[in-house]
């Protein structure tokens, strides 16, 4: 990412709204209410014959002691130090303030491009009077009237910031990398997962549940391979789900479990599985998505040689008949096995892509169906003739056969065990239809 475009500056200003403008996405949460966002946030953009990457930050606030105030100062310092560009983003319905003052400071001392953007200038006066008073920042750069809500501005300020930015061919960075999304109920240890991978604070970590509400992308490389990871919010009971903000947090944590190949689903070990577990791994099961478990804070669990067999069986149990995927026992805090949990959903990946020969399919499953036919209905016989997989994102067999309507339930599900015994696709959905042939 040698292009990255980072946008700072105070609580509520508008970056958030500006980061959306410039991705053309509706990704990060905006709202009036100061502190949403708190994480560094990810999004690509492209500008006449530039791509660049632009990440939006929490609000700035110098000297305050909360908790995550702190956390977002750190976020927001480790953006200026990545960025090739800082759009120091101020408010002409406000003004000038102290707040904007002690940060065009911190701005000065980082040695970046800053183009010190004046939003919410939709008006005259404010696009002309009032952002003339942002030059006694002392900062040296052109103020940039804009009003992020419907555009204008943007194109003349993203004309002068691409002159800072190399050339760079590649349209689509992302474009055929495996995706990762982590899941699961607040405070499962989701984001100390991820940063435990790293071996650096990419997402802040607290021990309130709630702190994560984007979803935060990380391109990744481990043993070879290169991957997306998708830190995102929890997922609580839609009825505990009373914010505004954690309602759309929610739904940017299923947006990234649709667009992601495989789930990491993080549980809590001294909790164990719980009805939102169940119903977070159901919501990807019936989105077809690769499955891993990680059964996390393991460490905090006093166990015997049996604790985790006993465990795991209980969970595969409860989850039938979605049982079909690993699961790992872990601790992102210990960093116990962490490693192997990515290992094992980069397996899941490559096995649900994975296809098999309709003459090696046919050589196994139908002397199979001949010894354990499909029950008859009414006096009449179900003949299955031959089975092909088609070609889909997660493993889908047809099946042809005389009678398609009176193949049971209870009978498909034999015939996904089957397959799965004899040819895999752990942790992956297996989807059967029938044909009338």
């Amino acid at each position: 990412m040698s292009n990255i475009v980072a946008i700072v500056g105070r609580p509520n200003v508008g970056k958030s709204t500006l980061f959306n403008r410039l991705i053309e996405e509706r990704v990060a949460i905006t709202d009036n209410q100061s502190g949403v966002t708190r994480d560094r946030h990810y999004g690509d953009a492209f500008w006449t014959n530039k791509n660049f990457t632009v990440i939006d930050t929490g609000g700035y606030v110098v000297g305050s002691e909360d908790k995550f105030e702190e956390a977002i100062r750190s976020q927001v310092e480790l953006a200026i130090e990545e960025a090739t560009v800082l759009l120091f983003v101020v408010d002409t319905m406000v003004g000038l303030t102290e707040l904007d003052q002690d940060f065009a400071n911190i701005l000065r001392r980082s040695k970046k491009p800053v183009f010190v953007v004046a939003n919410k200038a939709e008006t005259f006066e404010r696009a002309k009077l009032v952002s003339a008073e942002f030059y006694g920042l002392g900062l040296d750069s052109e103020v940039f009237p804009i009003s992020s809500m419907d555009g204008s501005g943007t194109g003349e300020l993203l004309d002068e910031v691409i002159k800072h930015l190399e050339d760079d061919p590649e349209e689509h960075p992302h474009e055929g990398i495996p995706r990762i999304s982590i899941l699961g109920r607040p405070n499962a240890g989701k984001s100390s997962f991820l940063n435990a991978l790293l071996g650096k604070e990419r997402s802040i970590v607290t021990d309130v549940a709630g702190t994560t509400r984007d979803a935060i992308d990380t391109h990744y490389k481990m043993f070879g391979q290169e991957f997306i990871l998708t830190d995102t919010a929890g997922i609580r009971k839609k009825a505990k789900v009373n914010e505004d903000i954690e309602f759309y947090s929610v739904l940017r944590a299923i947006k990234a479990l649709d667009n992601s190949d495989v789930c990491i689903i993080l549980l809590d070990a001294t909790r164990g599985l719980e009805a939102q577990d169940v119903s977070i791994i159901a919501q990807a099961h019936n989105a077809k998505k690769g499955i891993v478990i990680m059964v996390n804070k393991w460490d905090a669990v006093e166990k015997d040689s049996k604790t985790a067999d006993n465990l795991k069986k209980e969970i595969l149990d409860r989850l039938a008949p979605m049982n079909y995927m690993p699961i790992i026992f872990a601790s992102a805090t210990e960093k116990q096995r962490i490693f192997q949990v990515v290992e094992k959903a980069m397996e899941v990946y490559e096995l649900r892509r994975s296809q098999i020969t309709t003459s090696k399919l046919n050589d196994v499953l139908l002397p199979i169906i001949e010894r354990t036919p499909p029950p008859s209905i009414k006096g009449k016989m179900v003949k299955i003739k031959y089975i092909v997989q088609i070609p889909t994102p997660s493993p889908t067999f047809v099946f042809f056969c005389n009678l398609p309507q009176y193949v049971k339930e209870s009978y498909q599900r034999f015939l996904q065990n089957q397959i799965r015994d004899h040819f895999g696709f752990e942790g992956s959905v297996i989807t059967v239809f029938f044909r009338k042939k």
